[in-house]
């Protein structure tokens, strides 16, 4: 028996092997110019009838279950009383549940009260997926984020203190040749200053249907880095990234042309060394045809 899902549906990279329910469809923003995960769908929010049949059904197929990840891309919006009821259902119903997680976009995550962002966390709602994309407030306001460095910053302290484990994602390539420095200077501030868990680096890659209304919001600026310029963004994040809190960088998404991985801050200078030595060996680069979301 298999759920009957909504397409299009979305899951990080780590959450392969997670059973998935649908609280939420679509996203309740949708108006990232990078982003057409969702644009498909009006927001709407599940049904606890709904939702709790589909926990029942798979409670009995998969027991074992380990690691349950809610989607869509909204998860957080729901009020945080439902929110509970889910997740307490979810640790009722399998007796071997180890995490359960969710998007988050930063205002969703300010808009709980301390209080209820820690009920939620004991009720087992352990880690939040949440996409800086930049620290640079001029290229957030180019692509129309819906937040600002300040706020990113603000929102992942708020949520590292009520008990969750932060995943964020940065994309290269997101201010373009015009705002490259710009970009990465204030995305390695903004890690440095709340030290997520774990950082995931992408590189900007945009579908056809959003390719046109992003390169239009840039209003005639944007101009794609190449990949040489793309390795030059990941040596300066790297190198300007400041933290003596344990953050994993992962930099393989299939979206990158390049793979480096490590720990901060043991493995900086490791890094740096890689990024250095890639520079110089074009070959190992990643065929563009291969790359993607």
């Amino acid at each position: 028996m298999m759920l009957n899902y909504d397409a299009p549906l979305y899951r990080p990279p780590s959450e392969a092997r997670s059973l998935i329910f649908q609280v939420t469809l679509g996203c309740s923003f949708n108006e990232c110019s990078f982003c057409d995960m969702y644009r498909s769908k009006e927001y709407s929010e599940r049904s606890w009838d709904d939702v709790k049949a589909e926990i029942d059904m798979m409670a009995n197929y998969v027991p074992d279950t380990r690691r349950v990840f809610l989607a869509d891309g909204d998860a957080l919006n729901l009020d945080s009383e439902y929110m509970i009821k889910i997740l307490k259902y979810i640790r009722e119903k399998f007796a071997n549940i180890e995490r359960i997680s969710c998007y988050a976009m930063p205002m969703n995550i300010l808009k709980k009260t301390p209080e209820e962002l820690k009920k939620m966390n004991d009720a087992g709602l352990d880690m939040f997926y949440l996409g800086i994309e930049s620290g640079s407030d001029i290229v957030l306001k180019k692509v129309t984020k819906g937040a600002v460095a300040k706020t990113i910053i603000k929102s992942v302290n708020k949520a590292k203190e009520a008990g969750y484990i932060m995943s964020c994602m940065v994309i290269l390539g997101l201010g373009g040749k015009k705002y490259s420095k710009d970009h990465i200077k204030g995305t390695a501030e903004v890690i440095s200053a709340c030290s997520p868990h774990y950082v995931g680096a992408l590189t900007l890659y945009l579908e056809n249907g959003i390719k046109q209304e992003f390169i239009d919001k840039y209003e005639g600026e944007f101009v794609k880095i190449n990949d040489d310029e793309g390795l030059e963004e990941l040596y300066d994040l790297v190198n300007q990234i400041d933290t003596k809190e344990e953050i994993v960088f992962r930099v393989n998404h299939g979206s990158n042309a390049y793979t480096v991985k490590g720990t901060f801050p043991k493995d900086k200078q490791e890094m740096l060394d890689k990024v250095r030595w890639m520079k110089d060996h074009p070959e190992i680069v990643r065929p563009e045809g291969i790359r993607g979301f």
